[in-house]
């Protein structure tokens, strides 16, 4: 299970551009990541991941901002990555997404551009 990590890609303008607060940021994770783990439940390796719930690996990285989250969604939709693009609503705004958990060899390609979020 060590190897199995799960990604997620907040936008670090909500709260530098837009001035969100920390707690609506951190529920932007929190939504994506629900959510994701619920369309993917039969997944074998996300099954694995939540078989071992006290040693479960997430990374919470940053994307400057919508485009940069838009292309990134773009990029794993192409490369059949699963994630849930998370979209706030009734704003209608792209916040957040997360990966399904994924082996690391198998996803860290698509992030390893993006910044740990500060």
């Amino acid at each position: 299970m060590s190897n199995i990590v799960q990604y997620i890609v907040v936008r670090s303008d909500l709260r530098s551009t837009l001035n969100w607060p920390l707690g609506a940021v951190i529920a932007q994770c929190c939504h994506a990541t629900a959510a994701v783990m619920s369309l993917h439940t039969a997944d074998e390796a996300t099954q694995a991941y939540l078989k071992d719930l006290d040693n479960m690996h997430k990374v919470v990285l940053e994307a400057k901002d919508e485009a940069a989250l838009l292309k990134l969604s773009a990029k794993l939709h192409e490369n059949e990555i699963k994630h849930k693009l998370w979209i706030e609503q009734p704003e209608n705004t792209p916040t957040c997404l997360a990966l399904k958990p994924y082996v690391k060899d198998a996803v860290h390609k698509y992030v390893k551009h993006l910044k740990l979020l500060k």
